[in-house]
């Protein structure tokens, strides 16, 4: 509730009657009540309007999964990875075979290596490409 606990809002209502005063407080919490009651139903009117207008998918759409409370960086780049990963290993078409074998003589072949260029000393500074950037 706007981020008001009990004991604030009992301070705030000794504050209103202290400042409208006991002629004035029940006027003012009349207009309060309409006000709350004009609300409540312009909400409940949008609300029916989206209904009417989206049609039955608003029911079907899971609101847990959209918010942002949820929202969780490493759990859906995980997902997004398997994902890949699953598309890769699937076959093309129903009759092409799941993984593609290895030949013999590409088994025999020594893992290539990574070649890195010269290591620099302690506190060279690193090469640094202006085109690159």
């Amino acid at each position: 509730m706007l981020g008001i606990n009990g004991l604030e809002l009992v301070v705030l209502a000794m504050i209103a009657v202290v400042v409208l005063g006991p002629e004035r407080l029940p006027e003012y919490a009349a207009q309060l009540a309409r006000l709350v009651k004009g609300l409540r139903r312009m909400a409940t009117g949008a609300r029916e309007q989206l209904r009417e207008e989206v049609g039955p998918e608003l029911d079907e759409v899971d609101w847990r999964k959209l918010d942002p409370r949820q929202y969780d960086p490493r759990r859906i780049i995980k997902e997004a990875l398997l994902d890949d990963i699953e598309d890769v290993f699937k076959p093309v078409s129903p009759g092409a075979p799941a993984a593609a074998a290895v030949s013999p003589a590409v088994a025999a072949q020594p893992p290539m290596s990574l070649q890195l260029g010269p290591r620099l000393e302690a506190g060279q500074a690193a090469p640094y490409d202006l085109e690159a950037t």
